[in-house]
């Protein structure tokens, strides 16, 4: 009851059916799915505007700026949608909340939609800014859009195995790591992100950061996963970031080039491993704080 409530019982009733009504599950789901849209929208504006910026103009140098800009838009997107959604921002991380956190399994897919449209509506963005320099970096290349080899430009939305800005796209570069090799590196990648998100936001770890610092701390363990498995697959760990911008490429003109790729894997490598990951990951880390001390255990 409010400070009001207290001291005007005449308008106690009134409310408590305001609290009522703010607190009902109908007025919450599309405050959080507002939120996981704005979320992952700007996720996707920082992380794959980072890829644009370093693909198509040189402007990134070196794979680590692009992860520590990849890091700011992660944290940027939790501090957004927090309050509204608990900021998943990642369909990968519903999963794993369905499985193990008791999240709702009507809003599972809810989420997914919203993710996925946060993360290409914020690609439709970057290409309004970027289509002239896409172009002119597709020209002074002697790249045909859809055409073979044109990933080198698709990859500034969609991902691909190897990361064809370091191993080009010649056939021989398929050699480097196969679809088998890459689903193992996304799912792997993605169980440490679930891991670490756990163990920043999990109550039994009384070593956990304030929630203040949690998105940042979760920001910089994605930057460290993307130097590690960005040479081999550019590193998703989300199905919304990838499959999002890969649909915008797909009706921008990169055609089977975006969907469903030269060497497919679109499915296998970039939505289905990274969920089995975070599910991996998630389940590890409960099995672990399992064994932490209750707060009971504590105080005797």
């Amino acid at each position: 009851m409010t400070e009001q409530a207290l001291n005007d019982p005449a308008a106690a009733p009134a409310q408590e059916t305001r609290a009522a009504r703010e607190s009902s599950p109908r007025l919450r789901f599309w405050p959080a799915l507002a939120g996981e849209f704005m979320g992952t929208f700007i996720l996707v504006f920082f992380g794959v505007g980072a890829v644009n910026a370093a693909v198509a103009t040189g402007a990134q140098v070196g794979l680590w700026q692009v992860a520590v800009v990849w890091a700011f838009g992660v944290s940027l997107g939790i501090y957004t949608a927090a309050s509204l959604s608990g900021a998943h921002i990642n369909p990968a991380i519903t999963a794993m909340a369905a499985v193990y956190d008791r999240f709702p399994p009507a809003r599972v897919v809810p989420y997914w939609v919203a993710q996925t449209a946060g993360a290409a509506c914020a690609s439709l963005v970057l290409y309004a800014m970027f289509a002239d320099t896409i172009v002119e970096f597709e020209r002074q290349h002697g790249l045909l859009r859809g055409g073979p080899g044109s990933e080198l430009s698709a990859m500034m939305f969609g991902e691909y195995f190897p990361n064809p800005a370091i191993f080009g796209t010649a056939e021989e570069a398929w050699r480097v790591i196969s679809e088998r090799s890459a689903f193992i590196a996304e799912m792997i990648g993605t169980a440490m992100l679930a891991f670490l998100v756990s163990a920043v936001t999990h109550p039994s770890n009384a070593a956990r950061p304030p929630p203040a610092a949690q998105a940042v701390v979760i920001g910089v363990g994605v930057a460290a996963i993307i130097s590690v498995l960005a040479p081999l697959t550019q590193a998703a760990l989300n199905p919304a970031r990838d499959f999002g911008p890969r649909l915008v490429s797909y009706f921008l003109g990169w055609d089977e080039i975006a969907i469903p790729g030269p060497r497919g894997g679109w499915l296998t490598v970039y939505i289905i491993a990274p969920t089995v990951g975070a599910i991996i990951g998630g389940g590890i880390y409960r099995a672990l704080a399992a064994l932490m001390p209750r707060a009971a255990d504590k105080e005797t």
